[in-house]
């Protein structure tokens, strides 16, 4: 039973095949998927999957902090598996990968400037940044 399967369980969540090909689906692959693309491969591992259950499969995930959404440069949403604590992400513009980065204590002193100058009140944030990875760096070289 893998890290994710154990937590599910932990939380008394049923471990269904559909889920596990959601996981498995999203632990094996490289870049962020879209709820689509995680549909189509999931597919191969449990035929009766479909989209109502990977988008309310990834609600779940994302509750339980398993997963991590980002966003790509079209809008578009897709996810990662995330890695324990406060963290945040970084896509590759050119062939989509992503990492993840340590979240820092210091966006509060941010949060308290933003209220002061704007009068809303902070509840939270969200944090991703763009770039280039070192592969698509030294293919940007040649």
């Amino acid at each position: 039973m893998s890290e994710w399967e154990t937590r599910l369980a932990a939380s008394g969540y049923r471990l269904t095949a559909a889920r596990r090909a959601i996981l498995q689906v999203l632990s094996e692959s490289p870049v962020p998927l879209s709820p689509l693309e995680i549909c189509r491969q999931g597919q191969a591992r449990c035929t009766s999957l479909g989209p109502a259950t990977v988008y309310r499969t990834l609600e779940l995930l994302e509750k339980e902090s398993l997963v991590r959404r980002v966003y790509q440069e079209n809008g578009a949403c897709a996810y990662l598996p995330a890695l324990p604590g406060h963290r945040h992400a970084i896509l590759c513009r050119s062939c989509g990968r992503a990492a993840e980065f340590p979240g820092s204590e210091d966006w509060e002193s941010l949060a308290a400037l933003v209220q002061q100058a704007t009068g809303y009140r902070v509840e939270g944030h969200l944090l991703q940044l763009m770039g280039l990875c070192p592969d698509c760096q030294r293919e940007e070289a040649k």
